[in-house]
């Protein structure tokens, strides 16, 4: 028995040394397996803090877009409640004038450029630049002496001769006596005859060259041939002038009146040409460069027998008092010409008229609340403007765009030269004039504020 036990804890003894032997040896090897798993569990940690970042960032962007909104909708919750400021001006029916627009220049009736026609020296310069002349004044003085001794020397030669055609005469009276009696032959009265008629053509000869000589001594003096302005000074006192030279000596131009041509699209003639078959004097008004400004207003004069056939347009020709001396030759304007009137218009101040995508809109307000109503916009003049989609009498905003929306509350407030009801706080015709005098400016007007 004891040997089995000793043997048996031989046994035991070497099993657990062989047992052990094995942890012996894997202990003696400890870094085999180590390169493989660290940069397994590095790669591992990396992707895991990158998908918390991207859930911390997009969390973060989320809680920020929900409170932005909510600070909007409480924002918009505020501006509902709170009403907004602006002036109305009453929808009203009227005349309103249907105009054609075309580009300008200012053309003068009479333009008088003044050249000499005789040969001689310039004793006096009788003007002043940019002066006012009426015909008749004298504008320059050229030497008349040598054209007057002309004259004299022509009136001296024609007295001889006219004395010699009438002691010639005398004679042809003594030989046709004598010729009665048979006291000389019928030839020295023919002859007698003749000489004359000789001296008669001796006379017109020189009653010609006297009405030259004149008529030298008119042109050494330089007149004004119309109504005008003169320009600046182009000659001196001691200048020498020719006939033969086309230098001007002065430019006369007329002012008053004045015209202006234009040109329209043809499609615009039979209006025109209805209007003045009827007798109608069309009216026709002139603008500065900007629209802005009305400058004159006339008639219309005239158009032109054809149309160009490159532009596909006519010239027509507009005549004006220029009392004001507001137009100058050759000077831009913008033509508006007044081809009919249309009556019993629905009328809006042009500054009321808004435009989005959808097109032209107004506010209409009702019971302190704007609501958005579309038009339709016919013809427009200055601050008015003809439209179709509202009811005379209705009111409508013509400031507070910038904050003003549909179903909005407004509080009506009066304009400082209205004293009439908030329905009428800004009239039509201040509207328009803040609108600006024209229909693109009207529009430049009504682009600005919000549009829903």
């Amino acid at each position: 028995m004891p040997d089995n036990i000793s043997k048996i804890g031989s046994s035991n003894s070497e099993t657990t040394t062989n047992t052990a032997a094995p942890a012996t040896g894997s202990a003696a090897k400890p870094h085999s397996p180590a390169p493989e798993y660290i940069p397994n569990r590095r790669s591992y940690l990396w992707i895991w803090i990158v998908v918390f970042l991207v859930v911390g960032i997009g969390g973060l962007v989320y809680y920020r877009n929900k409170e932005a909104a909510a600070a909007a909708a409480k924002t918009k919750a505020a501006m509902a409640n709170r009403s907004v400021p602006i002036t109305t001006a009453a929808v009203t029916t009227g005349p309103i004038g249907i105009y054609i627009n075309a580009l300008g220049t200012v053309t003068s009736v009479y333009t008088a450029t003044m050249t000499t026609r005789v040969d001689g020296l310039i004793v006096s310069v009788n003007y002043t630049e940019g002066q006012m002349v009426h015909k008749g004044d004298v504008l320059v003085q050229i030497d008349p002496r040598p054209y007057l001794a002309a004259q004299t020397q022509a009136e001296g030669t024609l007295a001889h001769d006219e004395a010699l055609l009438a002691e010639a005469r005398i004679d042809l009276d003594r030989y046709q006596l004598a010729f009665n009696r048979n006291a000389i032959p019928k030839q020295q009265l023919d002859d007698q005859i003749q000489t004359v008629k000789q001296d008669e053509g001796t006379v017109k000869n020189d009653q010609g060259t006297l009405a030259a000589a004149t008529t030298n001594v008119d042109y050494a003096t330089i007149k004004a041939p119309i109504d005008g302005r003169v320009g600046l000074r182009l000659v001196d006192p001691g200048n020498i002038v020719t006939a033969a030279s086309s230098t001007p000596l002065v430019v006369i131009t007329q002012l008053q009146p004045i015209t202006v041509i234009f040109s329209v699209a043809e499609d615009y003639l039979p209006q025109i040409q209805k209007q003045m078959h009827q007798g109608h004097k069309m009216s026709v008004d002139a603008f500065d460069r900007n629209q802005q400004s009305k400058l004159a207003s006339g008639t219309l004069l005239t158009l032109d027998n054809q149309i160009d056939t490159t532009t596909g347009t006519v010239k027509l020709k507009a005549i004006f008092a220029n009392s004001d001396i507001s137009l100058f030759p050759n000077q831009f304007v913008n033509a508006r010409l007044l081809v009919d009137t249309q009556q019993n218009a629905t009328l809006v101040p042009a500054a009321a008229i808004q435009r989005n995508p959808q097109g032209a809109f107004v506010y209409v307000v009702k019971s302190n609340q704007a609501a958005m109503q579309s038009v339709t916009i016919g013809t427009t003049d200055g601050g008015l403007a003809a439209v179709q989609g509202v009811n005379p009498g209705d009111a409508v905003a013509v400031t507070g765009f910038d904050k003003l929306q549909d179903g909005a509350k407004v509080s009506i407030q009066k304009s400082p030269a209205d004293n009439s009801s908030p329905a009428n706080a800004t009239s039509g015709s201040g509207s328009g004039k803040g609108a600006g005098s024209n229909s693109s400016t009207a529009q430049e007007t009504s682009s600005g504020g919000n549009r829903p």
